[in-house]
């Protein structure tokens, strides 16, 4: 009778096979997974902006006028009791949302690039930048 050997397993060789592959990929996959996320999070910034936006022309076509700078985006949650007043104010928004990077949107009254403008100061959270450092605004 022969001796069977009916015990299989992988080689050590085989295993540094497959660890090489997984390597590879992860090396060609991974960053493009975390560009990904800044590309989402600058789209969330561009649809609050948009939001505020709409929500502003709202509060506009009911009392005639944006909130003023010192009111600033509060005027869309909460009645303002500083400036000019609004005679039939209402809640234009539930809350007000932070930008993708935790940080409060940014409202000029009046605008440097519009009438108004909404803006995020994107991931560094000063004026300027590039890439995901780039400003977000209602003028885009």
């Amino acid at each position: 009778m022969k001796n069977l050997n009916t015990e299989r397993g992988f080689t050590l060789i085989e295993l540094m096979v497959v660890l090489v592959i997984i390597g590879i990929l992860a090396v060609l996959i991974v960053p493009n997974v975390l560009d990904r996320a800044d590309d989402a999070r600058v789209t969330a910034a561009k649809t609050d902006i948009a939001n505020l936006t709409q929500a502003l022309k709202l509060y506009k076509l009911d009392n005639q006028r944006y909130p003023g700078a010192e009111q600033g985006l509060l005027a869309l949650v909460a009645k303002p009791t500083a400036g000019q007043i609004p005679v039939t104010w209402r809640p234009y928004i539930d809350k007000l949302p932070q930008d993708p990077w935790g940080k409060p949107y940014q409202y000029l009254n009046p605008g440097i690039k519009g009438e108004i403008d909404v803006m995020s100061f994107g991931a560094d959270g000063v004026p300027g930048g590039e890439g995901k450092n780039a400003d977000i605004g209602s003028w885009q």
